[in-house]
């Protein structure tokens, strides 16, 4: 990271280096069901809310959930309701909005980002996607979807069969030389003579 080694061991150290992961499965692994839409959006950066290292300052978290609320426009009666009730795609903005609030965001992975939301929303995680990349981040889209990949790529490698088939570079990217990394070469069927 910044051309220094690192190591890492947890979650804990990736977000403390600047590296934040959105899972695929937000429900599963992005989400904390039980917990509100503030307590979601919150979560990894309560640390920077203590006071004396012992209290939570509860305003600055109520304030930083209702502006990323804002500035998501996630659809939700309020903070303080819980994100199982949400839809798949105000749930995927909260789980954005958690790294958003970090402060020293460097790389995010995003799974699947948009696997599962309306048009809508996908609109609104496409602009989340841009104004990080305008703060400097390194922004990582794994994505089965072509024409999101082509969409928001300044570069993609593609990966077959748990390997790197290919990189395209910015000026090469299209449909075509995606899918001819993509898809195993066919060889061309032999004919017996009889």
């Amino acid at each position: 990271m910044d051309s220094e080694p690192i190591k890492i061991r947890s979650a804990g150290e990736a977000i403390k280096h600047g590296i934040v992961l959105c899972p695929e499965d937000r429900k599963e692994e992005g989400i904390v069901a039980m917990a509100s839409v503030s307590e979601n959006i919150n979560i990894s950066c309560r640390r920077h809310y203590l006071r004396g290292g012992l209290f939570l300052d509860r305003k600055k978290e109520a304030a930083t959930a209702e502006r990323f609320i804002q500035l998501l426009k996630i659809k939700t009666p309020s903070r303080k309701q819980k994100i199982r009730f949400l839809s798949g795609g105000n749930q995927q903005e909260t789980i954005l909005s958690r790294w958003l609030a970090e402060p020293e965001l460097k790389v995010v992975i995003l799974d699947e980002p948009t696997r599962g939301i309306d048009v809508g929303a996908k609109h609104e995680i496409y602009n989340v996607i841009y104004q990080l990349a305008e703060r400097g981040c390194a922004i990582m889209i794994i994505s089965s979807e072509v024409p999101e990949v082509l969409g928001v790529s300044d570069r993609i490698v593609v990966m077959r069969q748990g390997r790197i088939a290919g990189e395209l570079p910015r000026g090469t990217i299209n449909e075509q030389s995606v899918l001819n990394l993509a898809l195993p070469v066919q060889s061309e069927p032999t004919t017996k003579a009889a």
